[in-house]
């Protein structure tokens, strides 16, 4: 820890950097994976043959995967966020599509009968049935991300691994203890975050929360 009390700006920056490259894949690959799954969902002949390519690109190792991007994004961090990307495409699209088919075609047709439109049953209705799932999958993503990301630093990328990189280099093993701790931690606190967001959106516990608050309520008055 010495390493961090004499250069605390220099790990912060590092940790923002991880940080950032982080968030921009985990957007950018919602925003790809989301109309994936619609599609998936819609056209259900399409799940093996979208689900089989993408399983295939997963198998395929991280550090080899960044290389083959290299000619078209360049030597830079924009190499390692369009791995991320497809590495998180397997584990968001499979969960929003476990998600979507999990809807019982019942529940729509209700709610078409009930006459809502199809924005109304996507935001009222699927959204909060696939919420739970759909989370479960981002966190998987997201730490997935964060150890990838690790990788990053040896292509010029930033981020906590510049110090395992340099402390192997320099033969320094406080950085190299440091970039395994704080990217352990890091990748800890974003687990348990999302764990948090699952447990609350859980539609289980809010119909039973909801319940306790009517019988309350209804105690009350009398």
């Amino acid at each position: 820890m010495e390493y961090l009390l004499k250069n605390p700006a220099t790990v912060w920056q590092l940790l923002l950097q991880h940080l950032s490259m982080t968030s921009l894949t985990l957007v950018l690959s919602v925003l790809i994976a989301l109309p994936l799954a619609l599609l998936i969902s819609r056209y259900r002949w399409l799940n093996v043959p979208f689900l089989g390519i993408l399983g295939i690109l997963y198998t395929v190792p991280s550090l080899a995967l960044i290389i083959l991007l290299v000619p078209f994004f360049g030597l830079n961090a924009w190499s390692v966020i369009a791995a991320m990307v497809l590495y998180a495409q397997v584990i968001l699209v499979r969960s929003l599509v476990v998600g979507l088919q999990s809807i019982q075609p019942a529940v729509l047709e209700a709610a078409r009968g009930m006459g809502m439109s199809y924005w109304q049953r996507w935001w009222q209705i699927q959204v909060p049935l696939i919420l739970p799932i759909f989370l479960a999958g981002l966190r998987i993503a997201t730490v997935v991300t964060i150890g990838i990301a690790t990788i990053g630093a040896k292509f010029g990328a930033g981020g906590l691994g510049t110090l395992l990189f340099d402390g192997i280099a320099q033969k320094r093993d406080d950085k190299i203890w440091l970039g395994a701790i704080v990217v352990s931690l890091l990748a800890l606190a974003i687990n348990t975050a999302f764990l948090g967001l699952e447990w609350a959106a859980n539609p289980a516990r809010r119909i039973k929360r909801s319940s306790l608050q009517k019988l309350n309520e209804s105690i009350q008055m009398q």
